[in-house]
């Protein structure tokens, strides 16, 4: 194939279409596409083969580190007809983003071929994220006729594994965990039909050739059908760990209480929520109240944990989601699981397979030594695993834009398109809790799976192989590394020791800056990013700030008044430690005489030291706006303690969700200190929400109340600070932007003023999101050098 040449280069996605001007014959012309995109694993050649044959064209097509590259020879108008219909036509999970066409010479060929793949240069093609079994391989799982009668590795071009077996690009078998099972005369048939639905599809396989299954106990191999020995373990209300497509789960009955319960002793899960997988839709709505919106997510190829709102009465055990109003539900997404629930077994429980705190187990033995003590059985396969991808979890906002709680399988590795090219390629490594890391090289962002809370040793370690292989798979060699502030994070520290320059990133600025990158905002914006801690220039916690910031800085316009906090970490789980800080703040030395009816299982020696810590100044200063929620859960009766991330606040929203039409905000104030920062106070709140919960106030409404406060006062603070720089954008982010009440209530207010929102949308709003703010500020700095 010729090289191209970049002064005759078009690209079609930013130049208006203009009928191609041909300059070789009147009767036959010959052009060359660069086409760049989601065009591998996808069945991107089969179907450009198929449209050239169809139109009787001559030429090639293969794969490249690029992307795809095309050859075309016919008559001008058919190959005009060729260009036009090679996006309109083109299968399902193709994704082009950009064609460029050049004119080549005449080479008088009449037949069109697949070429062989090119795996010299630059990596630059995007890489297929694992996709859930599409309806026509659904339908040959479940046939009796059919040679793939009940096989749980099927798949075909349109659907299975990607990331997850993918160990280099191009992607072609011998570059995936496939290679280990050469095709049968059968498979080998379909791979090489151009007609056929299998044609290059590599991870192609059948019973006679393909990965097996089978079921065993403490290492024994049980005869029989694997699926049905799974799900007969599951009925006797056993704990099954089951190897799919990017690790294990664990799995028991979610209506059997003495199972789920047994599945949290042991696996060292207090009370965060589990999630559910049903056979079908139908199960869904069972459990969940799903808008048209929800359930094209659970059906898409993405194929997600959804959290939804939950039906009363759902017929699910306590354990599942102990009082939460939501339950996280999927659909099988593998033939493996969808053999599995065919058994009648469901709704299943399916958590990710390790311990607590510990990253995902993807290996046989490792399953079999880390799990021994979890489970009863093992569903196992022989497909290895390159990659460990957890589950990707969105959060129903019921209007059909759903937000981003964990990034992970079916949207990783596929990259985020920004606006601005990096001057040269970038690596942002986020923070230490919900870690993802990001590699920036030309208009992609390329961010990894989730990879868990770098607290954790093994999790840490996973982080430092993660790095290397995002790497080694782009085949990119970064320049500069970005960071968190944090210089006790541990990914800090690994940033700093990789030998190269490194940018510290401020928090709260990285997580405004990924939203901006996210939509192409250049900037300055205002900003107000929340969440329960960050590391702040200043050096105190950080968790409530709005500034005006772009890429390259921001500036603190207000945030809330600093608050002391004693404790340490276990601030950040014991509820009544949040709240303690802000009584003290709000009631002086006189706080403990707040907490009578509340105090019951606080140890009376901890909070008498508490009380002289806070007394003789010892607290931490923090300006968090999740230890404040917090604060309010205790205050309220709602929570005593985070036995997850997030746990209190969630259930104060829950709360609001039940109150009154009609419910007057608690007093919350602001003023401008002798700097200019504007400081929100949260003293008066507090002391209103005692008030009217010693009047008699109802629980949810007050809970409304304060969420009013907070979204009011915000986001008239915004619109004032707004106004008086002309500015018409703002954004939002940080994990407090999961709930869902005060960022309704943000937009409407702010909408109010005549201001344009953002948000996160192919991102978690928390920490998750975090490198991709970090990689959009090292390439500002880049590009200003």
């Amino acid at each position: 194939m010729a090289e191209f040449a970049a002064g005759a280069i078009v690209d079609e996605q930013t130049t208006p279409r203009r009928r191609p001007h041909f300059q070789m014959t009147e009767e036959r012309c010959r052009i060359g596409l660069r086409v760049q995109g989601r065009v591998q694993g996808v069945g991107f050649r089969p179907y450009v083969y198929r449209l050239a044959h169809d139109l009787g064209l001559a030429g090639g097509v293969g794969n490249d580190l690029h992307g795809a590259f095309i050859e075309v020879e016919g008559e001008p108008a058919t190959v005009s007809t060729f260009v036009r219909r090679l996006r309109a036509d083109a299968p399902p999970l193709v994704h082009i983003s950009s064609v460029r066409r050049e004119n080549l010479a005449l080479k008088g060929e009449t037949s069109f071929r697949i070429e062989r793949s090119d795996a010299g240069g630059e990596q630059e093609a995007e890489i297929s994220p694992d996709v859930a079994i599409c309806a026509d391989c659904r339908r040959e799982l479940l046939n009796p006729a059919d040679r793939r009668y009940r096989y749980p590795f099927i798949n075909c071009t349109n659907c299975g594994p990607r990331y997850s077996i993918v160990q280099g690009l191009p992607y072609d078998r011998a570059q995936t965990t496939m290679r280990h099972f050469p095709m049968c005369v059968d498979c080998r048939s379909e791979y090489d039909d151009p007609l056929n639905r299998r044609f290059h599809a590599q991870p192609n396989a059948c019973p006679n050739c393909g990965p097996r299954a089978w079921f065993e106990r403490d290492g024994i191999v049980e005869p029989g059908d694997a699926m049905r020995l799974a799900a007969a373990s599951l009925a006797a209300g056993e704990i099954v760990a089951i190897k799919g497509l990017g690790g294990f789960h664990l799995a028991c009955r979610g209506n059997l209480e003495a199972s789920v319960r047994r599945l949290r002793q042991r696996k060292g899960r207090d009370a965060k929520p589990f999630a559910l997988m049903v056979p079908d839709l139908e199960a869904a709505h069972r459990l969940t109240r799903l808008t048209a919106a929800d359930e094209a997510l659970l059906t898409g190829w993405h194929a997600p944990i959804l959290l939804a709102s939950r039906r009363a009465g759902a017929p699910v055990a306590d354990g599942v989601a102990p009082e939460n109003a939501r339950l996280g539900i999927m659909l099988p997404y593998t033939p493996l699981h969808l053999l599995l629930l065919g058994e009648g077994t469901g709704p299943l429980v399916m958590t990710s397979a390790n311990p607590s705190d510990e990253p995902l187990c993807a290996d046989l033995d490792e399953a079999r030594r880390r799990l021994a003590d979890i489970a009863d059985g093992f569903l196992m396969h022989d497909r290895d695993i390159a990659r460990r991808v957890d589950d990707t979890v969105l959060l129903s906002d019921g209007n059909g834009a759903p937000i981003v709680v964990r990034r992970s399988r079916g949207h990783v590795p596929t990259p985020i398109r920004l606006a601005a090219p990096s001057p040269a390629p970038v690596l942002a490594v986020g923070g230490d809790l919900k870690g993802a890391i990001c590699m920036y090289r030309g208009h992609d962002a390329v961010l990894s799976e989730h990879l868990g809370d770098f607290e954790n040793p093994a999790a840490f370690r996973n982080f430092i192989g993660a790095i290397e292989r995002l790497r080694s798979l782009l085949r990119v060699s970064p320049t500069i590394v970005a960071h968190d502030l944090h210089p006790s994070y541990h990914s800090s520290r690994h940033a700093q020791s990789l030998g190269l320059p490194t940018i510290p990133v401020q928090h709260h600025h990285a997580h405004l800056a990924g939203v901006m990158a996210e939509h192409g905002l250049s900037g300055p914006v205002i900003g107000l990013a929340a969440d329960g801690t960050g590391y702040g220039s200043d050096g105190a916690i950080w968790g409530c700030e709005l500034m005006l910031a772009d890429y390259r800085d921001f500036e603190r316009l207000a945030s809330l008044r600093y608050v002391p906090l004693a404790g340490g970490d276990a601030a950040a789980r014991s509820t009544w430690l949040a709240a303690a800080g802000h009584l003290f703040n709000a009631c002086g030395q006189e706080w403990p005489t707040q907490l009578p009816e509340l105090s019951d299982g606080i140890d009376p020696k901890h909070l008498s030291l508490i009380a002289q810590r806070l007394a003789s100044g010892q607290g931490v200063p923090t300006s968090s706006l999740g230890r404040l929620f917090d604060a309010a859960a205790f205050l309220l009766g709602i929570a005593g303690e985070n036995r997850y991330e997030g746990e209190a606040a969630m259930r104060l929203e829950w709360q609001a969700r039940k109150a009154s039409t009609t419910i007057s905000p608690l007093a919350f104030e602001a003023a401008r200190d002798p700097s200019g920062l504007v400081l929100w106070d949260s003293a008066p709140l507090i002391r209103d929400l005692l008030r009217r919960r010693k009047g008699g106030a109802v629980t949810e409404d007050l809970a409304m109340a304060f969420h009013a406060a907070l979204a009011d006062c915000f986001a008239a603070t915004m619109a004032e600070e707004a106004e008086a720089r002309g500015i018409s954008r703002v954004v939002l982010s940080g994990g407090c932007m999961l709930n869902r009440i005060l960022v309704h209530r943000l937009r409407e207010r702010l909408e109010r003023s005549g201001l344009r929102i953002y948000v996160n949308s192919a991102v978690p709003p928390g920490d998750g999101g975090l490198a991709l703010g970090q990689a959009a500020v090292a390439a500002s700095h880049l590009a200003r050098q």
